[in-house]
């Protein structure tokens, strides 16, 4: 089978990546069929994760990104422009190709890729829940067309072969739709080792962003330094992002120097897992969170805002973590000590946390793919 997946980039170290890395792995090694990674914004950068030499990387060089720093009206005119050249030369390469499956993770050729007859399947895979676009709350006229793009993907989906989304809560969203499928990303054992929870570190794991709300985690753990009962306690949040300098300032502001710290991504994060005793998910919103999921495997409870979407579906409040009211800094931080303090309630829901891989293994996540694309191809 000859499939196709499209993707904005792959040199940051994030979860869609690590997922979209397992899965061609899975499919070139496991299945021996023929898979292309094409990107729009790779900037001659190499993949962070180390891609098999059968999958082939090619990358159009539309630069979306580039657009980033401009005001509302060059922001809308540079993606109408390079979506255009997006268009011509996905379609010349499509049409090349002639691959049985082509699979959308969601960028920008989400909108017209369905009208590309090149007589492939196409799969449209979301890695986000449905209100992402909305959950930055943005004011004028970006806010407006947040609005509008969210009421145009409901139309977008529907032209898909195939919709996939990773939560059963997403999909509640989404309606009755005659396409949509749940297809959760798999749990993967990341370390060759548990975390023993006896390691007195928080850890958290992300993009440096709004998405991951780091800043709404750094005032919980002020919480939990003036409270005066874990100073030999410390916490490190792994990743890079625009936020870097504007979270280190708050680390700096409120004195937490001493207890808080910002690292660098690692491609060894299960070790990182393993030297900890509970993840903590300050999001905002996810689609599916990949962190949380590997951090369980490796035996870490998890403490967590029930952002929109993944909390509901993957933790089992009490059993393997502790689910938050989202936005509740007080609350979190309140989470946070409880598993301090209780060191075999902790160890009890380790347990717990590591039985993950038993609902979302990856040959059960991998069979559900190979089947949706050989149901697809026999059509």
């Amino acid at each position: 089978m000859k499939i196709i997946y499209c993707t904005h980039s792959t040199y940051n170290p994030g979860g869609m990546e690590r997922v979209l890395y397992n899965k061609v792995k899975y499919f070139s090694e496991q299945m021996h069929w023929d898979v292309t990674v094409v990107t729009t914004d790779q900037h001659n950068r190499l993949p962070f994760y180390p891609f098999p030499e059968s999958v082939r990387m090619i990358d159009l060089g539309i630069n979306y990104s580039e657009d980033n720093v401009k005001r509302t009206f060059g922001k809308i005119y540079g993606y109408l422009k390079k979506r255009k050249k997006h268009r011509r030369l996905l379609e010349k390469l499509l049409m090349q190709e002639k691959a049985d499956i082509v699979v959308s993770l969601y960028p920008s050729e989400s909108s017209f890729i369905p009208y590309i007859k090149d007589g492939s399947r196409k799969v449209l895979e979301i890695h986000y829940c449905k209100f992402f676009r909305l959950q930055y709350g943005r004011k004028g006229l970006l806010g407006a067309i947040d609005k509008w793009r969210t009421w145009q993907d409901e139309r977008i989906v529907r032209r898909f072969d195939k919709f996939v989304v990773l939560t059963n809560e997403d999909r509640g969203y989404w309606g009755n739709l005659p396409n949509i499928e749940v297809i959760p990303n798999a749990a993967m054992f990341v370390a060759d080792r548990y975390s023993d929870v006896s390691v007195k570190r928080v850890i958290a794991v992300g993009r440096l962003d709004y998405q991951k709300g780091f800043d709404r985690l750094i005032q919980a753990w002020e919480i939990v330094n003036k409270s005066g009962k874990y100073d030999d306690w410390r916490l490190d949040i792994f990743g890079q992002g625009d936020w870097k300098d504007m979270l280190q300032g708050m680390i700096d502001k409120k004195g937490l120097n001493g207890s808080a710290f910002i690292n660098k991504p690692t491609k060894n994060i299960g070790d990182e897992y393993a030297d900890s005793s509970m993840l903590v998910m300050s999001s905002n919103y996810e689609g599916f969170p990949m962190v949380m999921i590997e951090a369980m495997a490796c035996g870490l409870p998890v403490v967590a805002f029930d952002f929109k979407c993944g909390p509901k579906d993957i933790i089992r409040n009490e059993v393997n973590g502790l689910i938050i009211h989202n936005g509740d800094i007080k609350a979190l931080a309140d989470g946070i000590m409880k598993l301090m303090e209780d060191t075999e309630n902790r160890k009890r829901m380790s347990l717990n946390a590591r039985k993950i891989v038993d609902t979302y293994s990856e040959k059960a996540v991998m069979e559900k793919w190979i089947g949706l694309f050989n149901n697809l191809t026999a059509k």
